[in-house]
Protein backbone atom coordinates (compact mmCIF):
# COMPACT_ATOMS: atom_id res chain seq x y z
CA UNK A 1 0.00 0.00 0.00
CA UNK A 2 1.19 3.50 -0.83
CA UNK A 3 2.52 5.86 1.79
CA UNK A 4 -0.08 8.43 2.82
CA UNK A 5 1.36 11.99 2.69
CA UNK A 6 1.92 13.62 6.09
CA UNK A 7 -0.42 16.53 5.33
CA UNK A 8 -3.25 14.12 4.50
CA UNK A 9 -2.61 12.20 7.74
CA UNK A 10 -2.63 15.45 9.71
CA UNK A 11 -5.94 16.60 8.23
CA UNK A 12 -7.47 13.16 8.77
CA UNK A 13 -6.49 13.32 12.45
CA UNK A 14 -7.83 16.88 12.83
CA UNK A 15 -11.11 16.25 10.98
CA UNK A 16 -11.99 12.57 11.55
CA UNK A 17 -15.75 12.84 10.87
CA UNK A 18 -15.10 14.65 7.59
CA UNK A 19 -12.60 12.03 6.43
CA UNK A 20 -14.87 9.15 7.44
CA UNK A 21 -17.64 10.69 5.32
CA UNK A 22 -15.22 11.30 2.46
CA UNK A 23 -13.93 7.71 2.57
CA UNK A 24 -17.49 6.36 2.69
CA UNK A 25 -18.44 8.48 -0.30
CA UNK A 26 -15.45 7.11 -2.22
CA UNK A 27 -16.45 3.52 -1.41
CA UNK A 28 -20.08 4.15 -2.39
CA UNK A 29 -19.10 5.73 -5.71
CA UNK A 30 -16.70 2.92 -6.60
CA UNK A 31 -19.27 0.23 -5.82
CA UNK A 32 -22.05 1.96 -7.80
CA UNK A 33 -21.03 0.78 -11.23
CA UNK A 34 -19.29 -1.84 -13.32
CA UNK A 35 -15.85 -0.23 -13.75
CA UNK A 36 -12.91 -2.04 -12.19
CA UNK A 37 -10.50 -0.35 -9.80
CA UNK A 38 -7.77 0.18 -12.39
CA UNK A 39 -10.15 1.92 -14.79
CA UNK A 40 -11.61 4.01 -11.97
CA UNK A 41 -8.16 5.25 -10.95
CA UNK A 42 -7.20 6.04 -14.53
CA UNK A 43 -10.36 8.16 -14.82
CA UNK A 44 -9.62 9.87 -11.51
CA UNK A 45 -6.03 10.40 -12.66
CA UNK A 46 -7.31 12.14 -15.80
CA UNK A 47 -9.59 14.34 -13.72
CA UNK A 48 -6.73 15.22 -11.36
CA UNK A 49 -4.54 16.15 -14.32
CA UNK A 50 -7.33 18.27 -15.78
CA UNK A 51 -7.49 20.42 -12.64
CA UNK A 52 -3.68 20.52 -12.41
CA UNK A 53 -3.59 18.90 -8.98
CA UNK A 54 -0.08 17.54 -8.50
CA UNK A 55 -0.97 15.79 -5.25
CA UNK A 56 -3.99 14.06 -6.76
CA UNK A 57 -2.00 13.02 -9.84
CA UNK A 58 0.60 11.50 -7.52
CA UNK A 59 -2.10 9.77 -5.48
CA UNK A 60 -4.03 8.35 -8.42
CA UNK A 61 -0.86 7.28 -10.19
CA UNK A 62 0.10 5.29 -7.08
CA UNK A 63 -3.40 3.86 -6.77
CA UNK A 64 -3.60 2.96 -10.46
CA UNK A 65 -0.28 1.12 -10.21
CA UNK A 66 -1.52 -0.71 -7.10
CA UNK A 67 -4.69 -1.65 -9.01
CA UNK A 68 -2.60 -3.22 -11.78
CA UNK A 69 -2.14 -0.40 -14.29
CA UNK A 70 1.11 -0.42 -16.21
CA UNK A 71 3.07 2.83 -16.57
CA UNK A 72 2.24 2.78 -20.30
CA UNK A 73 -1.49 2.81 -19.45
CA UNK A 74 -1.04 5.71 -17.05
CA UNK A 75 0.83 7.78 -19.61
CA UNK A 76 -1.66 6.91 -22.35
CA UNK A 77 -4.56 8.01 -20.12
CA UNK A 78 -2.78 11.35 -19.71
CA UNK A 79 -1.89 11.72 -23.39
CA UNK A 80 -5.56 11.25 -24.27
CA UNK A 81 -6.28 14.55 -22.53
CA UNK A 82 -4.18 16.64 -24.91
CA UNK A 83 -6.99 17.78 -27.21
CA UNK A 84 -9.20 18.55 -24.21
CA UNK A 85 -6.91 20.27 -21.70
CA UNK A 86 -3.86 21.13 -23.79
CA UNK A 87 -0.23 20.18 -24.04
CA UNK A 88 1.09 22.24 -21.07
CA UNK A 89 -1.37 20.64 -18.64
CA UNK A 90 -0.63 17.17 -20.00
CA UNK A 91 3.13 17.80 -19.81
CA UNK A 92 2.85 18.81 -16.17
CA UNK A 93 0.74 15.76 -15.34
CA UNK A 94 3.15 13.47 -17.19
CA UNK A 95 6.05 14.79 -15.10
CA UNK A 96 4.07 14.27 -11.87
CA UNK A 97 3.09 10.74 -12.89
CA UNK A 98 6.71 10.04 -13.81
CA UNK A 99 7.75 11.00 -10.27
CA UNK A 100 5.68 8.09 -9.01
CA UNK A 101 6.39 5.53 -11.74
CA UNK A 102 10.15 6.04 -11.33
CA UNK A 103 9.77 5.66 -7.56
CA UNK A 104 7.77 2.44 -8.09
CA UNK A 105 10.40 1.02 -10.45
CA UNK A 106 13.09 1.44 -7.78
CA UNK A 107 11.18 -0.89 -5.44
Amino acid sequence: MAKVPALHQSFKKRFPKYFTALENLGKAVKSSGPLDGKTAHLIQLAAAASIRSEGAVHSHTRRALEAGAKPEEIFHALLLLTSTVGFPTVSAAMSWAEDITKEAQKK
